[in-house]
């Protein structure tokens, strides 16, 4: 069970104005359950999730992860070496060693989780075979694709057999092939009984993935609830329109809107 109680952050600009980038959220997520955190760009959900991983620091608010309480503010309870053991984190952009291979990448964050050598070169194995690494297992990183990238950030995120994963923009610029490989190993590993806290611009395609979502803007938890409670609440069906049409209530001026030029004289534009 991960349950967020209030979680603020704020930052302050380089003009010296705070700015708050989420705003109390609260949010209750089952074990074994894969929970979408949907949202636009500045929205605040990449902010939670790094909150929720112990990368950052909340302002205010408390993170409990299995009934144990990781981080509460301000009563100074701040434990996120803990969290950071038992949670596999995919940040989008996150970087690979360009020098070593994915086996030797694979490792190495296997190390740095205090795994036995040859209990994390089993694992390393099982993965690399589990996500088509193999090929390419021992090639440097920097000569590798993007789709190829990304499935050894994957197997990263995977080492140390986390019971919690964050996964931020999995199938951000990947071919189709690769795409729909990354979502089937998601459910997959949702069945397998992991929590999974998923973030994605791809609305439609994780419909049928996650168990809940929850839709973040302006810092704040917009709505939340299953697919079917949020069209019912939207009178929409499908999920990005979902989206769009809650956001919209609450802030009809927040979507951007394309404004055509008039025609010019004589019918050209």
């Amino acid at each position: 069970m991960i349950e967020l109680d209030g979680l603020r952050k704020s930052f302050v600009t380089h003009r010296g104005e705070e700015l708050e980038a989420v705003s109390g959220v609260s949010l209750r997520i089952a074990k074994g359950e894969i929970y979408g955190l949907l949202g636009p760009n500045g929205a605040g959900k990449t902010t939670v999730m790094r909150m929720l991983a112990g990368l950052m620091a909340p302002s205010a608010g408390r993170i409990v992860l299995d009934g144990r309480v990781a981080v509460d503010v301000p009563r100074h309870v701040n434990d996120p070496l803990w969290l950071k053991q038992r949670i596999g984190f995919l940040a989008e952009g996150s970087g690979l060693y360009e020098r070593l291979s994915p086996r030797e990448n694979l490792m190495y964050f296997g190390a740095l989780r205090d795994l036995p050598r040859d209990a994390c070169a089993r694992q390393v194995n099982e993965l690399i075979g589990i996500l088509g690494i193999a090929d390419y297992a021992d090639r440097r990183c920097e000569g590798l694709s993007t789709g190829q990238r990304q499935r050894v950030q994957i197997a990263r995120t995977l080492v140390g057999d986390p019971p919690v994963l964050i996964l931020d923009e999995p199938t951000l610029g990947l071919d189709v092939l690769t795409n729909q490989l990354i979502l089937d190993f998601i459910r997959a590993t949702g069945r397998a009984g992991r929590t999974i806290v998923l973030s994605t611009h791809s609305l439609d395609e994780v419909e049928d993935i996650c168990a809940r979502f929850g839709m973040i803007h302006r810092g704040q938890l917009l709505a939340e609830g299953t697919l079917a409670e949020l069209r019912a609440k939207s009178g929409r069906e499908r999920l990005s329109d979902v989206f769009r049409t809650l956001v919209e209530q609450v802030d009809p001026d927040a979507l951007p809107r394309l404004t055509w030029p008039a025609a010019a004289p004589g019918g050209a534009a």
